[in-house]
């Protein structure tokens, strides 16, 4: 075999491994396993989830979509026997290094005012933004599978 073409091929590898490497350390947040529900013609919101992990301290602030007339980052949580869902004013915090997940449930996404149906198989653009403890923000554009039950493990978005 070809000397020169085979240090060639091992040249535009380490090439293509260091941008993808690159690419993924100046990532401020992973995006794991996202998808939105489905929604049927009327519904007025759904929810959006999935897993972030941030590289450095941040904050999810804020998220929006075309779909939607407007998107908040929301908690579910039980005070005695109620279950209480409320948007969180300040964003959700983001622990360095820690998965945080946004579940049925828990915390997530919703998507209000509808702009039409969100059929299941089809996609939503979503937009989410960040801030960093410095108070610089950042956004991160997805697109996220509309589905009518969770994602498989393991999905990647981002």
């Amino acid at each position: 075999m070809n000397t020169s073409f085979v240090s060639r091929t091992a040249a535009a590898v380490l090439l293509a491994a260091t941008v993808f490497a690159a690419h993924a350390q100046t990532a401020a947040v992973d995006v794991q396993g996202a998808w939105v529900r489905a929604a049927v013609p009327g519904q007025k919101a759904t929810g959006a989830f999935m897993t972030l992990t941030a590289r450095q301290n941040q904050t999810l602030v804020s998220a929006s979509s075309p779909a939607a007339g407007f998107a908040e980052v929301h908690e579910m949580k039980l005070e005695g026997d109620i279950m209480r869902m409320r948007p969180l004013a300040t964003g959700l915090p983001l622990p360095a290094g820690q998965a945080v997940e946004l579940k049925p449930g828990g915390y997530h996404l919703m998507l209000q005012d509808l702009k039409g149906p969100l059929p299941k198989d089809s996609t939503v653009p979503l937009t989410l933004t960040f801030k960093d403890a410095a108070g610089k923000t950042t956004a991160t554009t997805l697109q996220l599978p509309v589905l009518a039950a969770p994602a498989a493990a393991g999905a990647h978005h981002h």
